[in-house]
Parts: C-alpha cells; sequence; structure tokens
C-alpha cells in the first residue's frame, strides 16, 4: 500500500513535468529577439523545456530564477539561484536584471514569461523607498502568521516593482505568460503575485491583510502601504487596463490535472479513487480531523464511498505557530495531525507530500503514515499528540523512517494528500 500511495505521488507530480507540458504552449518565434523570464521553482525545468523545443536558428536569451538546489543544465537561459521562502538579495538582483530586460524589448521582440509557484518570494524587487530587509521582515511574518497565500501575495504585490501585472505593463513587447499553477482556483494574479497579470485588489487591501493577521509590520512598510492607501503611491495595474493588453496569461498546469493521474494510478490498482477537490485550505491540523472523521465514516458504514478507497486531495493548508515552533512543513504537519485524530484505525494508509519535493523549509516532500506508526512511536518513546503541539512532524516522521524524500522535482502544482482506506 505505501509503494501504491508513493506511485500515485509520482504520478502527479509527472502531471505537471514541464518537459510533458510545455511545448504545446509555446508561440512561434517573432521578427525580432525572444526574451525568456522564467521565475519559480520550476523556473528551470520549464527554461530547459522551451529550449529544447525552441528552433536552434531563432535567437533566445533569457534569466530563469529559481530556488536554491533547483538548477538545471540549460544552454542559452541563464539560471540564477535565490531566497524561498524569503526573499534575498541574488533573487533582487536577478528581479532587477529581468525588469530592465523586459523594458528594452521592441514591439517586433516577445517577452516569454514561464511562472511557477515561489515566484514571489524569488522575484523579490522592492518599490523605491523599501529594502529588502524590510521585505524579508514582513515576508517571515506573514508566513508565520498562518495567513493563506492569496493574503500574503496581496501585500507582496504592493511592495513590489515587478510583480502585480508590472512586469508585462514595463515591457512594449507582446507578453506570453506560460503559468503551472500551485494555487486554488489557479489565478493567474496569485501565481508568482501575478507579474503579467492585473491585480484586483488595493493597497486597502494589503493593509487589512496586516490587520487580519495581528501583523505589525518594519515601520517603512506601514508607511509606504498608508501612502498607498491614501493614494500617494501608483497602484498595481488592475482588470481591463490597457496597460495589459498585449499580455496573455496560460494556465497550462493544474493541482487538478495531477490528482486526475494519481487516481489513474489507483484506478488501475483495483482501487477506487475518490478526489475531494483542488481546493482544501485551512490549518493543517483542522483539516487533518475532517479528514479523519471521513475515514471513519468509511471505515463504520462504507459510505459515502466504500472500500478501499482512496481519498485525494490538493491545495494549500497553512501553519500557524506560537512561539519558535519545531520542524516541519504543512503536509507533515496534516500527517501527523491525521495520526492523532485516527489513533490507530486499522486499514489505514496515508501520504501527504508537496509536489515540488519540499514540504516548508526541511528536505522531505513530505511523509507517509502506515497503521502501526503510532505503535512504533510509542516502541520509540514518542508521543504523537506532544510532537503535534510542538509542530514537531519532521523529528516524529524522522525517526520513524518515514519521511519521503524526492529532492526538487523542478515543478510545483502545490501539496498532494492521499488516504487509502482499506
Amino acid at each position: 500500500m505505501r509503494a501504491l500511495l508513493e506511485e500515485s505521488f509520482r504520478a502527479a507530480v509527472a502531471a505537471a513535468d514541464p518537459a510533458r507540458i510545455l511545448a504545446p504552449a509555446l508561440p512561434a518565434p517573432p521578427k525580432g529577439r525572444t526574451f525568456v523570464a522564467a521565475v519559480g521553482k520550476a523556473a528551470a525545468s520549464m527554461a530547459a523545456a522551451l529550449e529544447a523545443n525552441w528552433p536552434a536558428d531563432a535567437a533566445l536569451e533569457g534569466i530563469a530564477l529559481t530556488r536554491y538546489r533547483h538548477a538545471v543544465p540549460t544552454r542559452r537561459i541563464r539560471v540564477i539561484e535565490a531566497g524561498h521562502p524569503v526573499p534575498d538579495a541574488a533573487g533582487e538582483a536577478g528581479a532587477r536584471e529581468i525588469l530592465a530586460a523586459a523594458g528594452a524589448l521592441g514591439a517586433d521582440d516577445l517577452l516569454i514569461a514561464l511562472i511557477s509557484g515561489g515566484g514571489s518570494s524569488l522575484l523579490a524587487l522592492p518599490l523605491e523607498g523599501l529594502s529588502m530587509d524590510d521585505l524579508k521582515t514582513v515576508t517571515a511574518q506573514l508566513l508565520k502568521s498562518g495567513a493563506p497565500i492569496e493574503d500574503i501575495n496581496t501585500v507582496r504585490k504592493h511592495l513590489s516593482a515587478i510583480q502585480g501585472g508590472r512586469l508585462a505593463a514595463a515591457c512594449r513587447a507582446p507578453v506570453r505568460a506560460l503559468i503551472i499553477s500551485d494555487v486554488t482556483g489557479d489565478a493567474p494574479t496569485h501565481i508568482a503575485s501575478g507579474p503579467c497579470a492585473p491585480d484586483p485588489t488595493s493597497f486597502d487591501d494589503a493593509v487589512a491583510v496586516l490587520a487580519k493577521h495581528r501583523v505589525a509590520p518594519p515601520a517603512a512598510i506601514a508607511a509606504f502601504l498608508a501612502r498607498g492607501a491614501a493614494g500617494a503611491v501608483p497602484e498595481t495595474p488592475k482588470p481591463g487596463t490597457p496597460r495589459l493588453a498585449h499580455a496573455e496569461n496560460r494556465v497550462i498546469a493544474t493541482a487538478h490535472r495531477s490528482l486526475e493521474a494519481a487516481a489513474e494510478t489507483f484506478r488501475a490498482a483495483g482501487v477506487t479513487p475518490a478526489i475531494l477537490g483542488d481546493t482544501v485550505t485551512g490549518e493543517a491540523r483542522d483539516v487533518a480531523k475532517v479528514m479523519a472523521a471521513l475515514v471513519r465514516e468509511i471505515r463504520g458504514y462504507r459510505a459515502p464511498f466504500a472500500p478501499p478507497v482512496a481519498l485525494i486531495s490538493g491545495g494549500e493548508c497553512t501553519v500557524t505557530i506560537a512561539g519558535e515552533g519545531g520542524r516541519g512543513g504543512r503536509c507533515s504537519e496534516f500527517l501527523l495531525a491525521l495520526a492523532v485524530a485516527l489513533d490507530a484505525i486499522e486499514g489505514v494508509h496515508a501520504l501527504a507530500a508537496d509536489t515540488d519535493g519540499i514540504d516548508g523549509s526541511e528536505d522531505n516532500a513530505g511523509a507517509v503514515l502506515v497503521p502501526d506508526s503510532l505503535a512504533r512511536a510509542r516502541a520509540l518513546g514518542l508521543d504523537a499528540a506532544r510532537s503535534l503541539a510542538a509542530h514537531d512532524s519532521y523529528g516524529f516522521f524522522a525517526a520513524l523512517g518515514d519521511l519521503l524524500v524526492t529532492g526538487p522535482t523542478y515543478t510545483n502544482v502545490n501539496d498532494y494528500r492521499a488516504i487509502l482506506v482499506g
């Protein structure tokens, strides 16, 4: 059963592999130059896929800005590694280069933006008057607050010189953005903070996000957002603006397509797949309680699904940390909370992992839960509930040898969860 779960995860990742999905979406080369701005955890692999399918005699140059340890070999597009989930100077320098190159293109040229999750942190270029230190501070505060990615990106877009449609607005050439979605709903404005997409949010919304999540940002950021809310700072490009009439945003991979690919794996093994949706959000431990209740219903009453059944879901949970916290990302925290909520119900296996191969900031994609996980933990002197309270899901599953370690997958369609009820 563990092997089947891991096979389903590989199928979900493969469905979003740039080498498989990018070529059919590529535009024809222009009369002039083509500049590629690739940003996100899949930036380098998307750039390599573009190079493999671009005519050898057509001009091509560009920059792929990706997370540390996510580079792959490229020939004509330069790869820069930078900080994620908290931005750094390398990302700032890369973003500045990308913005300058886009601004130098003419009407006969083409800007291809290859966008994937993680780009919000990687494409970090503070607006004039703001510092990278301040941007890093407020990003870390928002991440720790448990705010959903849409809220975090609302703030980021209003502090950035390149996000929230500003990259496309700075370019005179046609813009074609090809996007791998890692957000619920697949709206381009939320993926990597929408560098080529119109932004429906406002400075007022950004201020409200900070208040909602009780974030007290650095004084310079609070003052800047207040000036923006008062109309003293230009807003991001809005839907319907002529400034983005030359930009096309196309989503080429989604979480739901990956869930469908995983479902086929289970179906081929004689297990009924039940896709619960790709928009599952909320606090990881709360989502786990709901999933555990559904498992009990299936085990006790064979409803709403008869076993064997695989409950498959995507989306992005959050983890709110008070104090320093332990080690582990949202996927392994979900799985640990599920273990506690199930309390060793027989015949249940589960996997939760991030499709980019990195759960939070650790070296694992996620973890695997098997029927005897809690018994083995007790034999080692581990208390699952105590580990959960300390947000130490990484330590818990590492001690059991049940971490799922894949390394970077070079794509990203958000989290993948599968609960196999036998």
